[in-house]
């Protein structure tokens, strides 16, 4: 479990296609400062598990094995050396919860596709896919390449958010552009409340 506060902005060292599934080779010395093999990784929104350390002591980066699945749903069937990634560690039971509860499971991705600078934030415009839809609302939380956000506007077919100077700063989203591609999270809690609602509960 995530918060999608962004620890570190990471960079992607190697891609090694192995068949139907990819070993990333990531660099930060932030993430892996007290990161073990098997530990969880969010990276870019998708949770990911540490199979090796590298660098040696302290460790300056990790690899994660990507499997065809997930690189046929999310965005990391893109990344190449040189990728900046964002990166956070999965969630302790006593820190402080400051973004929201953020699986890693990307739900589908989106488009970029608008965004309009101003003195003090930008917002950005992403396309939704129709199946996404009914569990963003105007206000709620969304997660984007793992960074925990608030729709700040909202159509059938695209949400706005709004990013102040340290997200533009501290992530991937103060440099993507209109036609680049993003990860998207929807809030498991709505997921939750839509079963409930229409099952009453059961199986």
């Amino acid at each position: 479990m995530f918060t999608g506060i962004v620890e570190d902005l990471g960079e992607v060292e190697d891609v090694d296609q192995q068949g139907d599934f990819a070993r990333i080779y990531i660099r930060s010395s932030v993430v892996t400062s007290d990161a073990r093999i098997g530990d969880s990784i969010c990276v870019s929104g998708v949770c990911l598990t540490v199979t090796s350390l590298l660098g040696g002591s302290p460790p300056t980066g990790f690899t994660a094995d990507v499997m065809g699945e997930t690189l046929r749903h999310s965005s990391l069937k893109s990344l190449f050396p040189g990728t900046p990634v964002n990166l956070e560690r999965s969630v302790r039971l006593e820190d402080r919860l400051g973004g929201h509860l953020v699986q890693g499971h990307t739900d589908g991705t989106g488009t970029i596709q608008a965004r309009v600078s101003h003195a003090e934030w930008d917002v950005v415009r992403i396309s939704l896919p129709p199946d996404l839809a009914k569990y963003v609302v105007h206000k709620g939380s969304i997660t984007v390449d793992g960074i925990s956000l608030t729709v700040s506007g909202i159509d059938n077919d695209w949400f706005e958010v709004s990013l102040i100077p340290e997200t533009l700063k501290r992530t991937t989203l103060g440099s993507k552009q209109p036609g680049d591609e993003v990860n998207l999270e929807v809030d498991v809690i709505a997921k939750y409340v839509e079963k409930l609602t229409l099952t009453g509960g059961t199986k």
